[in-house]
């Protein structure tokens, strides 16, 4: 199976260059982050990587796109590319429910609408405690640097760099 995801880092990647550019946080360490549900499980975002979060707008599909990507909207008078990481991850693409947010992720220059189910709270600088499980796909995997435990359970950190990636492979979907 192809992989849909470039790995940060990897030789001839070209967001190497742009990471080596930017301040690098602490690797076991979470940096103040947006918690939103994605397929049932609970991811955080760091905040420095939010431009925004705003309801979900009207999308216009892109035809013969990935299942990952839903289309694109208008934000701020601009194209935003919008990403649905449901099929990524393994879960099941259902319609979102009244709560669903779109996160508009920030990084390098680079904007695109990340759909959630909802936004459900913050998380506080802390301690990575693990990786993501084994028993997630590799698409999966690639999406979350690290896990953390706020005390009500496990969060995945979402690799805002690796979903921004995805862009890398439309061409080729």
């Amino acid at each position: 199976m192809e992989q849909l995801l470039d790995r940060p880092g990897a030789p001839g990647d070209p967001l190497e260059a742009l990471q080596s550019a930017l301040p690098d946080a602490a690797a076991d360490e979470v940096p103040h982050a947006v918690v939103v549900r994605l397929a049932g499980a609970r991811y955080a975002v760091a905040m420095d990587r939010i431009a925004e979060v705003v309801a979900v707008q009207a999308l216009t599909r892109v035809p013969q796109g990935p299942r990952w990507l839903s289309g694109v909207a208008n934000w701020r008078g601009r194209i935003l590319a919008v990403v649905d990481l449901r099929p990524l991850v393994g879960a099941e693409q259902r319609p979102l429910p009244t709560s669903s947010r779109l996160i508009v992720l920030s990084w390098g220059g680079v904007e695109a609408g990340l759909l959630c189910e909802s936004v459900v709270g913050l998380l506080a600088p802390g301690p990575v405690v693990g990786q993501p499980p084994s028993t997630v796909t590799d698409d999966a995997a690639a999406l979350v640097s690290g896990v953390v435990d706020d005390g009500s359970g496990p969060v995945s950190l979402l690799d805002v760099p690796a979903v921004l990636a995805l862009r890398h492979r439309l061409g080729s979907a």
